[in-house]
């Protein structure tokens, strides 16, 4: 199946999940996930509709940006492990960071972002399965309260929302516990109301259980394989 073929499957399932949840569909933002992918199938996955996409490396990234540089309405999300000595370079290509997962890299990022006068939406990385191998800040570290208290210093981050990537299982369905910590962790600091954390955004879902994370209130999926089929390195 073609890029645009393989969109409108991933667009009817999402469709459908939203339909069992009682959701509107146009809730959902779907994200292509480009890591790995020739600028030419990223060129297909825009002439779709495609807006959102997420890279997960800010070398790779930089390598092709120039060839992807005249979607001009396209955001582009850093969705993987951000080192702190490559802000200054991140904020300079992509809108949004997905993978903010500590108060020192808040402070990097927003002061690259001053530098260059611009505004960056972040997503706090929560780490719902307590993997060591994986990013983001535990549900109940005392760094999450840390972060939430200082967003309010940060002029130039724009607290959106929080995101997840959960232990890999073969079933979907292990991952929903998960999912619903995510949503449960997002009600509870949306409703603190603090005026810096908009929260509005939760993002949750692969290739493999966004239709679950859709179930259990995912506003964003980050579909990757499902829409380029397997990566090749580039």
């Amino acid at each position: 199946m073609s890029v645009a073929e393989n969109i409108a499957s991933v667009r009817e399932r999402i469709a459908s999940a939203a339909k069992r949840a009682g959701r509107n569909p146009h809730e959902i933002t779907l994200m292509a996930v480009s890591k790995m992918v020739q600028p030419d199938l990223i060129h297909e996955a825009y002439n779709s509709g495609i807006r959102q996409f997420g890279e997960s490396r800010v070398q790779e990234f930089a390598a092709k940006a120039g060839a992807v540089s005249e979607l001009r309405d396209a955001d582009w999300h850093m969705i993987g492990h951000l080192q702190k000595n490559k802000t200054a370079r991140a904020v300079e290509m992509f809108s949004w960071i997905d993978s903010l997962d500590s108060l020192r890299l808040a402070e990097r990022l927003n002061a690259s972002a001053v530098t260059v006068g611009e505004k960056i939406s972040v997503l706090i990385e929560i780490n719902v399965g307590g993997e060591e191998t994986k990013g983001g800040i535990a549900p109940d570290a005392h760094e999450l309260e840390e972060l939430l208290q200082a967003a309010a210093k940060f002029d130039n981050l724009i607290f959106s929302g929080l995101m997840t990537v959960p232990p890999f299982a073969g079933d979907p369905d292990q991952a929903r516990p998960y999912f619903k910590k995510l949503r449960d962790l997002r009600d509870q600091i949306a409703a603190r109301r603090m005026p810096s954390l908009r929260m509005s955004v939760l993002s949750m879902g692969m290739s493999h259980d966004f239709e679950v994370a859709i179930e259990e209130g995912s506003t964003y999926v980050r579909v990757g394989t499902a829409i380029f089929g397997e990566r090749e390195k580039i």
